[in-house]
């Protein structure tokens, strides 16, 4: 029991970490492009917890399977974008708990996502012919992410996939090209609605979670580039009934994303990201692969 309160919604903690590191989340694109983006995500690696628990040998191995759906539009002059995803998880944790193994396993779909992206400054709306034939400007866009809470969660477990409360991301993000290089910077922070159904019966909050990451790239040719990402998070510690857990994050991720076109409308993500510096929660080794297809509207 001690073992599963100790890593309550760990599973989900550590996906969120995994995917902060996206890069070209604000580059442009041509007004009525659609996506449709299947992926899957593996996490494994140690769970950095309270020293003074008498927890050891903590790992976590998660597979995460995702669909998403993402459609371009104008909006006022300007492009913006409104994507909706759903990912399904299998994971599970082992460690010692007073030096007696213990394991749990968890498997189920997670939050709804959606996120509205709209581009400020430096994109224009423009049809694919227009797109075509512009020259690259730097831009400045905002958005919005929010997390439904639809996913698996069953009051009398305190490990579960979902998270039964509402979180919102408030974001903002610069692009800017250099050639066929590429750098991107964005900042924003999570908050959270409270979980008025924790196990035990009990009311359990979050404190804001900021995130801020940083890209640069290369492309090669159009659909074809690599990035290198690094992202840090920090805050997001939580309370129980008002009693505050030492759980407060602090913690960096670097790594590499690569994608290349496969044939006319398809194109492959390959990203990989390890922990620089873990303070508490999933210090984790990940790996993502997905296919996009794209099309426009007639």
């Amino acid at each position: 029991m001690l073992f599963a309160s100790a890593f309550g919604l760990l599973l989900l903690a550590g996906i969120a970490s995994a995917q902060e590191l996206e890069p070209r989340a604000y580059s442009a694109s041509p007004i009525g492009t659609n996506f449709i983006d299947v992926g899957y995500t593996r996490l494994s690696g140690d769970v950095l917890t309270d020293p003074s628990l008498p927890i050891t040998n903590v790992q976590a191995q998660i597979n995460a399977m995702s669909a998403a759906y993402v459609r371009s539009f104008g909006l006022a002059g300007h492009s913006a974008t409104l994507a909706v995803g759903l990912p399904y998880v299998d994971g599970s944790l082992s460690g010692n708990v007073i030096d007696a193994p213990s394991d749990i396993h968890r498997s189920g779909m997670g939050d709804l996502k959606l996120r509205f992206g709209y581009n400020i400054l430096g994109s224009p709306a423009l049809t694919p012919e227009e797109f075509a034939r512009r020259t690259p400007t730097a831009s400045l866009g905002v958005s919005l992410t929010i997390s439904a809470p639809t996913g698996q969660y069953t009051p009398d477990r305190l490990v579960n996939i979902g998270t039964n409360r509402w979180a919102f991301k408030p974001e903002i993000g610069i692009s800017k090209p250099f050639g066929k290089w590429f750098l991107e910077a964005s900042a924003g922070a999570y908050f959270f609605t409270s979980n008025e159904h924790f196990y035990g019966d009990k009311v359990r909050t979050q404190d804001p979670l900021a995130v801020v990451q940083l890209h640069g790239g290369y492309t090669f040719r159009p659909g074809l580039w690599v990035a290198a990402d690094i992202g840090y998070v920090d805050g997001g510690g939580t309370s129980l009934d008002g009693v505050a857990k030492k759980d407060k994050q602090s913690n960096a991720r670097y790594g590499l994303t690569c994608s290349a076109p496969l044939a006319r409308g398809w194109s492959a993500k390959v990203a990989l990201s390890n922990g620089l510096v873990t303070r508490v929660g999933g210090d984790y080794q990940s790996i993502t692969f997905a296919v996009q297809y794209r099309w426009f509207d007639r």
